[in-house]
């Protein structure tokens, strides 16, 4: 059986409102592999920003563990895990965050220069994730110049650019009108389905979790999987 890409080990993630204690996290658990594209699903408020903020080594947990390719990294100092996020991990956000005075190309290139990638080959990479991507006559257009979905299919493609094992994705159709949407999702996975990443997508969305592989539902701050038959019930 293969290893899980992301492990996440009871965690607990509390904050304070004056003397009161609000506990987000209370023992959440989860194994993603390879190639699955997994539905993160909750009430608002329930906590799903923190368990991706904290999958995505931006934020430490109280206490549990979380393993990228095997690596425990909750524990790790600041270098460690930016080095790890830098390796290993990809992010997609709701509000495209593309930077307006370069181009599409220039958005993809940037984080694997960064990296420490030619400018070549970054562009070359660039170039094929946004033709894959329906962009390939968009590439030397601003993000001013794209229309809202263009944008983010341009930050999905920055987001698989450095060849993360794990994308994780806050809401990454939630700005999109139902057409526009459809189409990105659609790309997505199959980008997913093409790279085999491992992808941890949260999304207030039954219809496109019902389209995922696998649903994850926060609820009491545990992560409980949901069968298919019960999403289609919800």
């Amino acid at each position: 059986m293969q290893n899980p890409v992301l492990r996440l080990v009871d965690l607990k993630r509390s904050f304070h409102q004056g003397e009161r204690e609000i506990r987000v996290l209370d023992g959440a658990s989860a194994d993603l592999f390879a190639g699955q594209a997994v539905a993160l699903v909750g009430p608002s408020g329930s906590g799903k920003s923190t368990l991706l903020h904290i999958a995505g080594l931006l934020e430490s947990p109280d206490a549990g563990h979380v393993l990228v390719n095997g690596q425990d990294c909750a524990q790790m100092n600041d270098g460690e895990r930016t080095r790890v996020r830098r390796a290993e991990l990809g992010f997609i956000y709701q509000f495209h965050q593309l930077l307006p005075e370069f181009s599409a190309l220039e958005n993809v290139a940037i984080p694997q220069m960064i990296r420490g990638v030619s400018r070549r080959a970054a562009n070359e990479r660039g170039r094929e994730l946004l033709t894959m991507l329906g962009l390939g006559e968009r590439v030397d257009h601003r993000p001013a110049e794209l229309s809202g979905g263009e944008q983010q299919r341009t930050a999905i493609a920055r987001g698989l650019a450095n060849r993360p094992r794990l994308l994780l994705a806050d809401e990454p159709t939630g700005n999109l009108d139902p057409t526009t949407s459809e189409r990105v999702f659609s790309d997505l996975m199959s980008l997913i389905e093409h790279t085999g990443v491992s992808a941890l997508i949260a999304t207030h969305n039954m219809d496109l979790a019902q389209r995922m592989h696998r649903t994850l539902r926060l609820e009491g701050g545990k992560l409980i999987e949901i069968e298919r038959s019960q999403l289609a019930a919800q």
